[in-house]
């Protein structure tokens, strides 16, 4: 899966809030719904690019849609993102010893 999907989808201040509001285990799309003022349309559509970023899975349980943190893939982009950083590091290091 694209990286930049990842991104893109965390990019957006609501939908981080969104990812928030589910660490404390999965929830309705009304129980995520109540702390924003979204229309339903807008907060499906949020829902819709976090669920293809990977970022949560969203179960059908009777006539409720239930969300939940995809927590693999948060995992892996918060290693990812600490690689990063610490090569980042290591080249900040290097070019002042280098100087």
């Amino acid at each position: 899966m694209p990286r930049a999907h990842l991104y893109e989808a965390l990019a957006d201040g609501t939908r981080r809030a969104l990812l928030r509001a589910l660490r404390d285990g999965s929830k309705t799309a009304g129980d995520l719904a109540a702390p924003f003022d979204l229309s339903k349309p807008t907060l499906s559509h949020h829902l819709k690019v976090l669920r293809e970023a990977g970022l949560v899975r969203a179960e059908k349980r009777g006539t409720q849609v239930v969300y939940t943190l995809s927590a693999n893939v948060l995992e892996e982009l918060a290693s990812e993102l600490l690689d990063m950083a610490n090569a980042a590091k290591l080249e900040t290091r290097t070019k002042k010893g280098s100087s």
